[in-house]
C-alpha cells in the first residue's frame, strides 16, 4: 500500500492531522486491497475515482491493520478483538466519521461488529459510493462508453447481498454503462458464494464431488457474458481461477465494478491513467 499511496499522492490521515486538515472520508482499503497483486488495481481504480470527483480521502497506511473477519469467521475470538480494538483506537484516535472500502468482509465486519467494542462509524461500500456518485452527476459515461452493449453479468458477493441486503446498487452501476446485464440462474438472496467467505479462502478444500467456486464461474459462462462483474476481492480471487478452470480465460474477464467505471471512459484519459 505504501508504494500505491506514493504513486498516487493519496495522503494518511496523520498527514492530514499534522496539517490541520479532515478529509470527506476513510478510504478502507483492506489486506487484500493492499497486498494481493490483482485486488490492489482494484485499489487504485477507487482512489482514482475519489480523486477525479474531488472527495477529500486518507488511508491509515501502515497503522492499518486488518479487519479481523477472517479470524473471527475461523474461530478465534481473541485474536478478532485485539484486531478490531487496535482499529478502533487508532481510527476513534482520528475522529473518523465516514469510511468507504471496496471490501465486503470489511464493510461487514466494521459496519456491523465493530461497534459492539466501540467503534461507531457510517460504513459505505463502494458499490453504494459509485451509485450516490452517478446519481448525483458527478461520475458520468460519455457516449456510452466501452462497455456498450457487452454481455455483463453480476456475482453478488455473500457479505454486500444476503449479508447487507445490497442488491441493486452494483446492479445500477452497471446499467450505467449502457451495457446488457444478465442475471445468473442464482442470484441476488438466491446467489451461490464464491466460496471463499467464513474463512475458506485460508483452509484446504473438504472432501467432495467439486468446488464451489468452479460451480458458480460455470454458471456464469453459461449466461455468454463476455464480463463477469465483482464487487469484492475474495470474488475476484475466485472467479478468475473458476473461469481458468474452465480454460475460458480468453473469453471471460473478471473485473471489479470500479474497474468496469474507469474502462468504460468515465474519466478523462489523463485522469484514468
Amino acid at each position: 500500500m505504501n508504494a500505491l499511496r506514493d504513486e498516487l499522492n493519496i495522503r494518511t490521515m496523520a498527514q492530514w492531522q499534522s496539517s490541520g486538515e479532515k478529509p470527506d472520508v476513510l478510504f478502507w482499503v483492506g489486506c487484500a486491497g493492499s497486498f494481493d497483486e490483482r485486488a490492489r488495481r482494484v485499489t487504485r481504480a477507487v482512489a482514482q475515482i475519489l480523486e477525479h470527483v474531488g472527495m477529500g480521502f486518507a488511508v491509515l497506511g501502515t497503522e492499518e491493520s486488518c479487519s479481523g473477519d477472517p479470524a473471527r469467521r475461523a474461530g478465534n475470538e481473541f485474536l478478532f478483538q485485539m484486531q478490531a480494538m487496535q482499529n478502533i483506537m487508532v481510527m476513534n484516535g482520528y475522529g473518523v466519521q465516514k469510511i468507504v472500502t471496496a471490501c465486503p468482509h470489511c464493510f461487514n465486519t466494521i459496519r456491523n461488529e465493530y461497534p459492539e467494542l466501540g467503534g461507531h462509524y457510517e460504513v459505505v461500500h463502494h458499490a453504494t459510493l459509485l451509485q450516490q456518485l452517478i446519481n448525483e452527476g458527478r461520475l458520468k459515461i460519455k457516449d456510452g462508453g466501452a462497455f456498450k452493449g457487452k454481455r455483463i453479468t453480476f456475482h453478488d458477493s455473500c457479505y454486500l447481498g444476503r449479508a447487507n441486503g445490497i442488491y441493486e446498487a452494483p446492479r445500477e452501476v452497471l446499467q450505467s454503462l449502457d451495457a446488457d446485464l444478465v442475471e445468473m440462474k442464482r442470484s441476488r438472496a438466491q446467489g451461490l458464494c464464491c466460496g471463499a467467505g467464513g474463512a475458506q479462502l485460508f483452509k484446504e478444500s473438504e472432501k467432495g464431488t467439486g468446488e464451489v467456486h468452479h460451480e458458480r464461474s460455470r454458471e456464469a459462462i453459461a449466461t455468454e457474458a463476455s464480463v463477469v462483474a465483482v464487487a469484492c476481492p475474495f470474488c475476484m480471487t475466485m472467479m478468475r481461477d473458476g473461469v481458468k478452470h474452465h480454460n475460458k480465460e480468453h473469453d471471460v474477464e473478471v473485473l471489479d465494478i470500479a474497474e468496469l467505471m474507469i474502462g468504460s471512459g468515465a474519466l478523462s484519459p489523463s485522469e484514468a491513467n
